[in-house]
């Protein structure tokens, strides 16, 4: 995949998700990286409110944009994003859950299993 050009650091991240898609046969982080490599105008921004009500408890989401503070949740779920608000942070802490930068966890798990993208 040509990648587009960005920051040096997205720029890393795309070939990461992409070299571990492509090793691991592991789809979610290729079609993770494909979003991410989409122009700036196209990238998701998700609503905390969005996350309630389309997860499940102790699920684990990766949104390749941003995580807005909009809205309440209540379940504990792991969020992995590009950048989250300082509001969106708090309410997922408050919540019992987990805000991860996807590089993390793409260490966590390298293969992508049990991984649910929201765009």
């Amino acid at each position: 995949m040509k990648i587009r050009k960005k920051s040096q650091s997205l720029q890393e991240l795309i070939g990461n998700l992409s070299r571990h898609g492509s090793e691991k046969k592991a789809g979610t982080w290729k079609a993770v990286a494909r979003s991410l490599n989409k122009p700036r105008r196209k990238r998701y921004e998700i609503d905390v409110h969005r996350i309630e009500k389309n997860s499940k408890p102790r699920e684990t989401i990766v949104v390749p944009g941003i995580v807005l503070g909009s809205g309440d949740i209540k379940k504990s779920v792991t969020v992995a994003a590009l950048r989250f608000t300082k509001d969106a942070r708090e309410k997922i802490e408050k919540a019992g859950g987990k805000c991860l930068e996807i590089q993390e966890l793409l260490e966590k798990d390298p293969k992508g299993h049990k991984i649910r993208i929201m765009a």
